[in-house]
């Protein structure tokens, strides 16, 4: 559940860090060490917190000592940036008070924090890119994290609030196909610095804002996250060719880098075309689609989720461990790499760490490799002409 502004904030209470257990599962597995992609200095591996939240997770776990150890599990293989947001329920809250927790160990120059601002729940009606609202936002984001800075804030899911432009379902590709194709996302040349409508005039608003809180030293990078590639290319155009023209210091995908839909590959030059020096990429199990269990809430049709589970299926007696979630998350990894740019997931407990760092490792190191490649080949012949769609959004 989404904490309205001004409201009382839930309080997650914690035991002292040496009271926190601290055995096996705890401690990193001797291997490869992580290392920094881009000119952030991010890892390669981000810890995505939205799993802090009761949409991932039940209260129970997320009022246990499972967020502080899952953290500190992850400062200690070298994933030292966080990314969560107002919209992920008590994940800011939660977060932050596993970071406090862990501060004799893990002092706030240790590690990077990335938040976002705009949405505030699940319908349209409930985003607010006010500039009033976006400075007490990130004030409250601050209290929560217990910092004096934000690493990175982002406006969060701008596909809600900038005026529509272009196809909102679809094989999102094609508008970099051509001018004519192009023009129908707002992408073709001499578009660069249309303002569509009094959507596009809020988030430029909103940016503004951001870079006031910004030049105050309170956030370090300013950037927009959201799900359609075409409409994220638009806006980091349109902020470039906007007075006082500074492009977008980062802006974070999320599931375009994946086995069903791997597009962010194509808009990625496009993206740091228009200036933005850091790109990111989340969710290689699209939001948990490519994984046994699909959430009932995913916004994929029908047909999609029943090709997902088909090739969950043809995973699973493959010999490879971890089956479609691991062939997925590894997919996700190597293209980050090939790409520059880090990769987003989620981490639930201790366990999801581990098992996301070995992914990794057997990636960087060829473990498999050949199995990989072939069921990576074989998932995205049973996704069919799902790979590279996009359903609407909003």
């Amino acid at each position: 559940m989404v904490v309205p502004l001004g409201s009382p904030q839930p309080v997650f209470a914690l035991p002292p860090l040496d009271a926190i257990p601290d055995g096996d599962e705890d401690k990193p597995v001797d291997g490869l060490p992580l290392g920094e992609v881009g000119p952030m200095g991010l890892p390669e591996i981000v810890f995505g917190a939205a799993t802090f939240s009761n949409t991932y997770n039940e209260d129970s776990t997320i009022a246990s000592d499972i967020p502080v150890r899952t953290t500190r599990l992850a400062l200690r293989y070298g994933i030292n940036a966080f990314d969560t947001s107002p919209y992920y329920g008590p994940s800011e809250i939660v977060l932050g008070t596993a970071l406090k927790v862990l501060e004799p160990e893990y002092p706030r120059s240790s590690y990077k924090l990335m938040t976002k601002c705009g949405r505030y729940g699940f319908n349209q009606s409930e985003f607010d890119y006010s500039p009033a609202t976006i400075r007490a936002s990130v004030k409250r984001s601050l209290e929560r994290l217990h910092t004096d800075y934000l690493d990175t804030v982002y406006l969060h899911d701008v596909e809600f609030v900038c005026t529509p432009v272009g196809p909102p379902a679809g094989h999102h590709a094609a508008a970099l196909a051509d001018a004519e194709k192009g023009a129908e996302y707002g992408l073709a040349p001499g578009q660069e610095g249309t303002v569509w409508g009094p959507g596009d005039q809020a988030v430029l608003d909103a940016v503004a804002e951001l870079r006031r809180l910004q030049d105050e030293g309170v956030v370090k990078h300013v950037g927009i996250s959201g799900y359609p590639l075409p409409t994220l290319l638009r806006l980091a155009r349109l902020v470039r060719h906007t007075a006082p023209f500074r492009p977008l210091d980062v802006v974070l995908s999320y599931s375009h880098s994946n086995l069903q839909n791997a597009t962010f590959a194509a808009f990625a030059p496009r993206l740091r075309a228009a200036g933005v020096a850091q790109l990111l990429t989340a969710s290689p199990l699209n939001m948990g689609l490519l994984t046994p269990r699909p959430p009932a809430w995913h916004p994929a049709p029908r047909a999609l989720r029943q090709a997902a589970e088909d090739a969950a299926r043809e995973c699973e007696g493959a010999g490879l461990e971890g089956g479609l979630p691991s062939v997925a998350v590894g997919y996700g990894f190597r293209l980050g790499r090939e790409l520059g740019v880090p990769v987003v997931i989620g981490l639930s407990s201790p366990r999801e760490v581990h098992e996301s760092v070995r992914a990794w490792r057997e990636v960087r190191e060829g473990k498999d490799e050949a199995k990989r490649l072939a069921l990576e080949r074989r998932v995205v012949e049973i996704l069919g002409e799902h790979v590279g769609w996009s359903w609407a959004s909003p």
